[in-house]
């Protein structure tokens, strides 16, 4: 019954718009601000990187994955290449990554610090992952699909950092994975003014079946999921539906120049997400 009132309580301040966020996030969304802005100008982008070590260095170490290195561009030594290669949409994405990031950077608890750490790599190979699924299978806007990527798990992060705070409350999964964690991803991700097709897509994968052939941004995240090498440390409802299913298997199996797209695009992967978890 407390449990449940601890639940109410997190739905309830995530529909006022009572979410608490770290206060270390402030940087990313200054950051984000500035992109936002029409008459934003890259002076303005790179002081505002110089200014955030963190930031900058990711900015660097994503210039450099093979993703964007693919037309043998020479290496980034600086935040000005940086930010002329990856553009203002990807710079974007790595300000929401260090969002993201940040709610499970001040959890206390060995255990659910454990978690939210792995569950940031789960992030980064997803979101890698759907960068090179989008641009090479499902013809989806692989810009897109990299962000969408990057804040699927974002309710997740923000319910583990409030587990720090809450004992117990993500004991059961199977009284969290659900509709209550739906409404506080929602509420996140308006707050972080996340784009409505993207919301959408995020908050349809629950009990969600991928597409044959996959195509859109939905079945992009759904296939980077079920391919993704790194286990996530949170149960996956939309996951479980995919995997008791060989419709995918028999796709990749009947189209093998597919399957060794994919294999090149975990490769490819595997580059983009170690600079994310710089």
């Amino acid at each position: 019954m407390e449990k449940l009132k601890d639940f109410a309580l997190i739905v309830s301040e995530a529909q006022r718009g009572e979410l608490v966020f770290p206060t270390s996030v402030n940087a990313a969304l200054t950051l984000q601000l500035t992109l936002a802005d029409p008459d934003c100008h890259d002076e303005d982008v790179i002081r505002k990187l110089l200014a955030e070590p963190v930031l900058a260095a990711r900015a660097v170490a994503l210039a450099n994955s093979a993703v964007f290195r693919s037309n043998g561009a020479a290496l980034a030594t600086g935040v000005r290449t940086a930010v002329m290669r990856l553009g203002y949409r990807n710079l974007y994405t790595l300000a929401a990554a260090m969002v993201v990031r940040q709610f499970g950077s001040k959890i206390r608890d060995p255990q659910l610090r454990m978690q939210a750490e792995q569950l940031w790599k789960y992030t980064a190979h997803v979101a890698a992952l759907s960068y090179v699924i989008a641009d090479r299978i499902t013809h989806t806007e692989a810009d897109t699909a990299l962000f969408a990527g990057i804040m699927h798990e974002v309710g997740g992060f923000y319910l583990l950092g409030r587990a720090d705070v809450i004992p117990g409350l993500l004991d059961d999964p199977e009284e969290w994975m659900g509709a209550a964690q739906e409404i506080i991803a929602r509420e996140i991700m308006k707050k972080l003014q996340v784009p409505e097709p993207v919301a959408l897509a995020i908050v349809s994968l629950r009990g969600a079946g991928v597409g044959i052939p996959p195509e859109g941004l939905r079945d992009t995240l759904l296939v980077a999921r079920h391919l993704c090498p790194v286990p996530s440390p949170l149960p996956h409802a939309a996951d479980q539906g995919l995997s008791r299913t060989a419709a995918l298997a028999e796709y990749l199996e009947a189209h093998p120049e597919v399957a060794a797209v994919l294999d090149d695009a975990a490769e490819q992967a595997k580059s983009m997400s170690a600079a994310l978890l710089v």
